[in-house]
C-alpha cells in the first residue's frame, strides 16, 4: 500500500474510538478533570451560609446545615463523584441566591426521573412572592392525582432556594413541609414579602381563591394580579368550581386549574 493513502481502519475521520481518542487527549488535564469530579463552595444565603456542589454541566447540589465532611458524604452518596474544593463560586450563583431568581445560571440536574423533573420545573416557574399549592404543580407536572409524590420529588430537590420549592405550599393555606423545615420556609417566604398572615385569614374564612367583579378573573391569593384587587372589587371563593360557577375565568398569570 502507498504510504501517502490513508489506511481507513486507522484513520481517526473512519475510526470512532480513534476519533473518541483523539479528541480526549486534547483535552487540557484541568478540563477533563472537571469532567470527572464535581467543585463545592461555601457561600451565603437567605438562610445563612449553605454548601454548593457544581459540575462543569452546572449547580448539581446544595444544602444548609452541613459541616465539609457531611455535604462531602451526602454529595458522594447521591452522586457517587468525587468532591473538590474550588476557588470560587461559578457565575450568577451569588446573584440568584441573593434574589431569588434563577437568571442564566445553569444547573446539573441529571439523574432525576421524568416526574420529578417536570416538578421541579413546574417550582422552578412561581415568581418570588407568590406561592403555588402542591395540586397546582401536579397538575403542571401531568399527574393531577399525584399530589403526595410532588411532595416526595420537592423534598429531593437537589437545589433548592434556586428551584423555589419553598415557594410550594398546602392548598388550605398552611405553609406544609420543606427540606429545611418549616420555620425556614416561612421565613423565606416572608423575606420574599408574601403575605402569610393575610393568606391564613382568608383560609380560616374558606376562602382559597380571589376574583376581581370587575374583570371577573380569579387567582391564587397571592398572585400579583390578585394583590391589585381592592377590597371593593374583591370577591372570594372556597373553590375554583364555585368561581367558574359564578361567572369568573382563571387567572392567565397564576393559572389556577390550568395546566402547562
Amino acid at each position: 500500500m502507498r504510504s501517502d493513502v490513508p489506511d481507513p481502519l486507522h484513520d481517526p475521520l473512519h475510526d470512532p474510538l480513534a476519533g473518541e481518542l483523539a479528541a480526549l487527549a486534547s483535552d487540557a488535564p484541568g478540563t477533563l478533570l472537571d469532567r470527572i469530579v464535581a467543585r463545592r463552595v461555601q457561600v451565603p444565603a437567605p438562610l445563612g451560609q449553605v454548601r454548593v456542589a457544581f459540575t462543569d454541566h452546572g449547580v448539581a447540589y446544595l444544602r444548609a446545615g452541613l459541616d465539609k465532611e457531611e455535604f462531602t458524604a451526602a454529595f458522594r452518596q447521591r452522586f457517587a463523584r468525587p468532591l473538590l474544593p474550588a476557588d470560587r463560586p461559578p457565575a450568577g450563583l451569588l446573584p440568584a441566591l441573593r434574589d431569588g431568581r434563577l437568571g442564566a445560571l445553569p444547573l446539573d440536574l441529571r439523574g432525576l426521573s421524568d416526574f420529578e423533573a417536570a416538578v421541579l420545573r413546574a417550582a422552578a416557574a412561581i415568581p418570588r412572592g407568590q406561592t403555588r399549592p402542591y395540586a397546582w404543580v401536579a397538575r403542571q407536572a401531568g399527574r393531577p392525582k399525584a399530589v403526595r409524590a410532588v411532595g416526595t420529588a420537592l423534598g429531593r430537590n437537589p437545589v433548592p432556594l434556586l428551584i423555589p420549592c419553598h415557594r410550594v405550599t398546602r392548598s388550605d393555606g398552611a405553609v406544609g413541609q420543606y427540606i429545611f423545615g418549616a420555620g425556614a420556609k416561612e421565613r423565606l417566604l416572608r423575606q420574599e414579602n408574601v403575605n402569610l398572615d393575610e393568606v391564613a385569614a382568608l383560609a380560616a374564612g374558606g376562602v382559597y381563591f380571589l376574583g376581581s367583579d370587575t374583570t371577573r378573573i380569579v387567582c391564587y391569593p397571592t398572585c400579583a394580579d390578585a394583590r391589585r384587587i381592592t377590597p371593593a372589587h374583591r370577591q372570594g371563593f372556597r373553590t375554583l368550581d364555585a368561581a367558574r360557577a359564578a361567572g369568573y375565568r382563571p387567572c392567565h398569570h397564576c393559572r389556577p386549574g390550568l395546566t402547562a
